[in-house]
């Protein structure tokens, strides 16, 4: 089991910090490290800076949204990186949501799963170094005829790949999406996981994707985990909070009212009243009830918290159900001191 964990969605804007975090993490024993780009700093020249300050830790972005560019731009990007780190690299897709694509990016949040496919499909062509030509739901490469000035012709990498099996990883919640992702990608990255109700949840859109997922991409990677904190001070009623004020904002206030991919995933997993009462406080403007309406039972089965024999446990049970990356944020005075012993733990 791999230890990963995230820089978040962008940092303070001093590189230096930056990089000697990432220095720390690699070397308490993370082996990936992974962040977010919503609208702040891009996630590309933030890994491609950690590229060079790094010798060892992957890099993964975690999400790169399908609809900030077009799917040959992120093959280049992810060929780039990968070279810059001398294969480091794990490319990590998403769709992220309407509000964030349409008002940031101001493309329609069409096609979701059909420019997923595109994408991971274009990139593999890319990296092939074939001439790339593509007809898909969302992209065709070249483009037909009758569509632009009718001059584009297949075209191939001009570089020499570093290695053409760059591992893709999608981040993917939705039934229809994840079964893609048990097809197609290498890896799978859901949020907000609870172990204990996977197969509940996640069970039959992974076997759907697994029955028709090609031999020659091996078994599928699953990256999930949560907040860590170990004792039984006051870091760990902290995290708890910190956990509850994240999942309150993401199921209540991730989307409108009719379309909140999170709130509807707190509702497979059995969280239905609550869901519904922790959007309506948030959309209110009541965040503090929001954030006191996440039930107590959902923090205890999503976090690793507790003395060190209770998160030995929970570790097993992200093993037993196939986890193979374990995707911490440790809290707390110690967190470097936190990983050190997670990692002895997963490697056990």
């Amino acid at each position: 089991m791999k230890l990963s964990t995230s820089i978040g969605v962008g940092f303070d804007g001093d590189p230096q910090r930056l990089a000697s975090r990432v220095r720390d993490l690699e070397a308490a024993g993370i082996d990936r490290i992974w962040g977010g780009e919503i609208y702040g700093f891009d996630l590309v020249s933030t890994l491609g800076y950690l590229a060079g300050q790094t010798e060892r830790v992957e890099l993964m972005t975690g999400i790169l949204p399908v609809y900030s560019r077009s799917p040959a731009l992120i093959a280049q990007t992810a060929a780039t990186i990968d070279a810059l780190s001398g294969g480091r690299f794990v490319l990590g897709l998403g769709t992220s949501g309407p509000q964030v694509i349409e008002g940031w990016h101001g493309y329609p949040f069409d096609k979701p799963i059909g420019r997923t496919r595109d994408t991971i499909e274009i990139c593999r062509k890319v990296w092939s170094g074939e001439k790339v030509v593509h007809e898909g739901k969302a992209f065709s490469l070249p483009l037909p005829e009758g569509q632009g000035k009718g001059l584009g012709k297949p075209l191939k990498f001009m570089n020499r790949m570093h290695r053409p099996d760059i591992p893709v990883v999608v981040a993917s919640i939705g039934p229809k999406n994840v079964e893609l992702t048990a097809e197609l990608a290498d890896g799978w990255q859901p949020i907000h996981f609870v172990p204990d109700r996977f197969e509940q949840v996640w069970g039959d859109a992974l076997a759907a994707g697994k029955a028709k997922r090609p031999p020659e991409l091996g078994p599928l990677e699953i990256i999930a985990g949560g907040m860590v904190a170990l004792g039984d001070g006051p870091e760990v009623a902290e995290a708890r909070e910190a956990a509850r004020g994240h999942i309150a904002f993401y199921v209540g206030g991730m989307g409108a009212k009719s379309k909140n991919f999170y709130n509807d995933l707190f509702k497979r997993y059995g969280w239905v009243e609550e869901a519904e009462k922790i959007q309506d406080l948030f959309l209110s403007g009541k965040r503090a009830e929001a954030t006191a309406a996440v039930p107590d039972e959902y923090l205890d089965l999503s976090m690793l918290c507790g003395d060190e024999a209770a998160v030995r446990e929970r570790i097993a049970v992200y093993k037993g159900i196939g986890v193979t990356c374990l995707d911490i944020q440790p809290m707390g005075a110690d967190p470097l001191g936190t990983i050190e012993k997670i990692k002895a733990w997963v490697e056990d």
